[in-house]
């Protein structure tokens, strides 16, 4: 299947199969607050009576669409699902496995009462292989998962999800289990696991390939490209490794004008098919067989701005918080995914901060599709020790793997404003662990700027990204009108009151043009919001709002130096009332004002790309 022909259910976007099959749905469920389930076994048939709720996964407890809405703290529970014997059937030759898009924050996994799997890491996803465990004869087979999340414990990563009790500030409720959906595979024994690409506007795409083991005997991977049914280059490998790198060269872009139909870019967003083979080099047999996608593009920084595809572009964006009212950090789905995506871009701006989470794949597919530029972002811990540095680098480095090959993610952010690493100006552990994420980030991913720190203390960002919510535009205007103003603002304290810049190095960067400036953090206005809610600047009409939002979107756009901005926020969220739409969907304005705010056009125009 084409990748424009998608419809985006699949979870796992980059590496696809034909047989598969959900678990989403309604599973058994019970708390363990007094952590009696391990102990009396509660992943066997003897845990009955334990699970006595139900539940809609993938929709955590504490959300309403989970059927229970409960927020109260439970830091163990338990969940359970029959499976009928053929959707989770295996052949000679072929493994079973069970998918887990995401369980917060430490899960085990039972088959048949048979320990399948272990993970740690909340936003990560892991996959148990059940071949083993399967009950022969059997006509249902019995998938058990616990799931510990301490609500207590500030060393595990956790994003926006609330220390405290209740949610305050900026913090929304907590997250407990199965946040991301479930699935079944049946796959070849010998299979590939791991699929990345690295593309090369000017030459083809390099494809890193894993297998699950070592081949016994070599192995054929055969790698087709094609757009439109028509086949841009094939490459056929041999192999006696578990991991190759296969350089695809595309004769196309070897034409400099023909280039420019395959690239992608906001504007044109286009997907070049791919799909991966892998046989017996003796026999032929097919082994394995997946289908994905390229996007052929290239990111960067120099000159002072943000470059897409070796050309300054302009950043547009807006901060998405990824949570919702019913599902909470959760989604109802793809569709939902996909009108988010479609919602941003008629708004005007062409990229999204995915706000201290890591988003199901599925949304990274739509902004693959259909033209949004992401910054791939990660939940923060909010203390500084050897347990939550260990948590956060290892959660982190997963997603750098898991995200790496979707065009659309243009920019990573390990830490945002010194959550978890709060004294970097004056710790040098915290100052070497803002460099080491930065660091691991590029060793991991060389082709994608990264902030080694967002909104302020930077230690060696590509992008000097600073969180300004000052309500005057007048204000914006004396601090990033011009190249000294801005120089006066590195000179002080920041507009937070925090230093923007630790390092020399990083201050040399920026004078070199080498990291860009950005308002990656401004806005947050009101529209007529409760007492009790939380903004940084409140409007009480429709006049006053868009008012004020025009002028500070102008104060912004009219910087000769600022190279792109980013406005808090999306959606409106619990508490949080920033948001350019209503927590039902709805615009605060219409669409075409805020369209015009956000790009300053009247009508729809030619993108702004330098």
């Amino acid at each position: 299947m084409r990748a424009s022909e998608q419809d985006g259910t699949y979870p796992r976007p980059i590496l696809r199969r034909e047989r598969w099959h959900s678990l989403d749905g309604v599973w058994e469920f019970g708390y363990d607050d007094t952590g009696a389930g391990e102990r009396d076994a509660w992943y066997a048939e003897g845990g009955a009576g334990a699970f006595d709720r139900e539940i809609t996964v993938p929709y955590p407890p504490e959300a309403p669409a989970s059927g229970i809405g409960e927020t109260a703290p439970h830091r163990v529970v338990w969940y359970r699902r029959r499976i009928p014997h053929d959707v989770l059937a295996a052949g000679p030759g072929e493994r079973a496995l069970v998918h887990f898009g995401a369980v917060d924050h430490r899960a085990k996994v039972w088959l048949d009462g048979r320990l399948v799997a272990e993970h740690v890491g909340g936003q990560t996803p892991f996959t148990a292989d059940v071949t083993d465990a399967l009950r022969p004869g059997a006509d249902e087979h019995v998938l058990v998962v616990r799931a510990e999340d301490d609500p207590a414990d500030l060393a595990q990563p956790r994003g926006k999800q609330d220390w405290q009790d209740r949610p305050h500030a900026v913090w929304y409720e907590r997250t407990t289990g199965i946040w991301q959906t479930v699935w079944t595979e049946t796959v070849a024994a010998q299979r590939v696991t791991d699929l990345a690409w690295l593309p090369d506007p000017a030459r083809g795409v390099l494809a890193e390939i894993t297998l699950a083991a070592t081949p016994a005997a070599p192995l054929s991977v055969e790698i087709e490209l094609s757009l439109d049914g028509a086949v841009l280059a094939r490459s056929t490998t041999e192999t006696g490794t578990p991991r190759s790198r296969v350089d695809v060269v595309i004769p196309a872009l070897r034409n400099g004008i023909d280039r420019e139909d395959l690239l992608w870019s906001p504007e044109r967003p286009t997907l070049i098919d791919a799909r991966v083979t892998v046989r017996d080099a003796g026999t032929g047999a097919v082994l394995d067989t997946v289908h994905s996608y390229v996007g052929l593009r290239s990111t960067g920084v120099g000159r002072g701005a943000f470059l897409l595809n070796d050309r300054p572009y302009y950043v547009r964006s807006v901060l998405n918080q990824g949570y919702r009212t019913d599902t909470l950090i959760a989604n109802s789905g793809t569709e939902e995914l996909r009108r988010e995506v479609e919602l941003i871009k008629a708004m005007g701006f062409n990229a999204v901060r995915v706000h201290q989470k890591a988003e199901d794949p599925r949304f990274l597919y739509w902004a693959d599709r259909l033209g949004l530029l992401v910054w791939g972002e990660t939940g923060a811990a909010y203390e500084f020790g050897t347990e939550a540095v260990e948590l956060l680098t290892r959660e982190w480095l997963d997603l750098v793997r898991r995200d790496r090959s979707h065009p659309s993610v243009v920019t990573w952010v390990p830490l945002n404003e010194s959550w978890g690493a709060s004294d970097i100006p004056h710790e040098s552990a915290q100052r070497h662990y803002s460099l080491a994420l930065a660091h691991l980030t590029r060793a991991l991913d060389p082709t994608r700027p990264v902030l080694s720190n967002e909104g302020w203390e930077h230690t060696d960002s590509d992008i000097l990204g600073v969180h300004d919510y000052s309500a005057d535009p007048a204000e914006l205007t004396r601090r990033y009108g011009d190249a000294a103003a801005v120089d006066a603002v590195l000179a002080g304290p920041g507009p937070q009151g925090r230093v923007l810049a630790v390092t020399e190095r990083q201050l040399a960067r920026y004078a070199a043009g080498d990291a860009p400036l950005m308002i990656t953090e401004f806005g947050g206005l009101s529209l007529r919001a409760d007492e009790g809610s939380f903004s940084y600047t409140r409007t009480s009409s429709d006049t006053q709002y868009a008012a004020l939002l025009g002028e500070l979107f102008a104060a912004l756009r009219d910087s000769p130096v600022v190279a792109g901005f980013c406005y808090t926020q999306f959606m409106d969220t619990a508490q949080e009332t920033n948001g350019l739409l209503f927590p039902d969907g709805s615009p605060k304005l219409p669409l075409e004002t805020i369209r015009q705010i956000v790009t300053g056009e009247k009508e729809d125009g030619p993108a702004q790309d330098a």
